[in-house]
């Protein structure tokens, strides 16, 4: 699977998990008919989101991504392509953490709420890191591939040659 790939999924996946939760609190908070919870919880999704938005302005891959990108193992052959594979497999704390915090709801709603406002962060604080490593595949002519490893173990990547964009300047020279 490509990076950019997991990258938009992630994304994804962080707003759905906050979409699920969110939703999950208010159904536990109006079964309860605690008012004040849902009000907290959409005052601390606003935070969440002016935080989140804040955290992800930049235009350039974060310090992670750009060391995960430097440390990419250069090949020749492209990796195993299963991408559903990929995604649990680097995913999997999001999964766990959704599922918790939702069961949790029956005893708590306040915890999917407080949840929900921690994906709202991931998912707009990661938003263009997309964007960046495309920008770097394209400047270096290279591709980069997440490599399966273990779930515990930290992501890897793989470097493929890949198509190089020249951007053509104003005295026509591209790259002057």
């Amino acid at each position: 699977m490509r990076f950019v790939d997991l990258l938009r999924t992630t994304v994804l996946l962080c707003g759905a998990a906050a979409t699920v939760l969110a939703v999950v609190c208010v159904a536990g908070a109006t079964q309860n008919a605690d008012e004040q919870l849902v009000l907290y919880a959409t005052a601390w999704w606003v935070i969440a989101s002016i935080l989140g938005s804040f955290l992800g302005r930049r235009n350039d891959a974060s310090p992670p991504i750009a060391r995960l990108l430097a440390d990419a193992k250069q090949a020749t052959m492209m990796p195993e392509q299963r991408p559903g594979a990929v995604v649990l497999n680097r995913l999997w704390p999001l999964l766990v953490a959704t599922v918790v915090a939702g069961a949790l709801a029956v005893v708590a709603p306040q915890i999917p709420g407080i949840a929900a406002g921690f994906t709202i962060v991931w998912a707009l604080a990661w938003r263009r890191q997309d964007k960046a490593v495309q920008a770097i595949e394209e400047r270096d002519g290279v591709q980069y591939y997440v490599e399966r490893t273990s779930p515990l173990a930290p992501a890897q990547l793989v470097r493929m040659p890949g198509l190089r964009r020249e951007i053509p300047t104003r005295d026509g020279v591209p790259g002057a």
